[in-house]
């Protein structure tokens, strides 16, 4: 059942990932016509050993390095948890919220936000 906020908006999860690799991969991008607000982005190592993660930002495309990063190499210790409490607004099909861990398995990444239809967002 859908979530509307009181200022109208549908409000969720938006993604959710334990990437199988140590490759960049976006978990989540934008459909067209609307307009998200990613309000949170909760990390949770499962693992017993600390690990690091890069969280990256490409407000229209897939580029993940240096120049879109949000964190770079931020550890995260075992068995924690930690929350990024967020205001990154997203509008453009191409564009990409991504991470990137130093171990397969092991981190678990999910997304909150709103996604604003009709006349806030971009369907006019």
């Amino acid at each position: 059942m859908p979530i509307f906020n009181e200022s109208g908006a549908l409000a969720g999860q938006l993604g959710q990932l334990r990437p199988a690799n140590t490759t960049a991969v976006s978990i989540f991008s934008p459909r067209a016509k609307v307009l998200v607000k990613i309000t949170a982005i909760i990390i949770t190592n499962l693992d017993t050993n600390p690990h690091a993660y890069r969280l990256f930002h490409d407000d229209n495309g897939t580029t993940y390095n240096e120049t879109t990063a949000l964190a770079w190499d931020t550890t995260i210790i075992a068995n924690d948890t930690m929350s990024l409490v967020v205001g990154i607004w997203m509008s453009d099909l191409n564009g990409n919220l991504a991470i990137r861990t130093d171990s397969a398995n092991n981190i678990n990444f999910t997304v909150y936000g709103e996604i604003w239809y009709g006349p806030r967002g971009l369907d006019n």
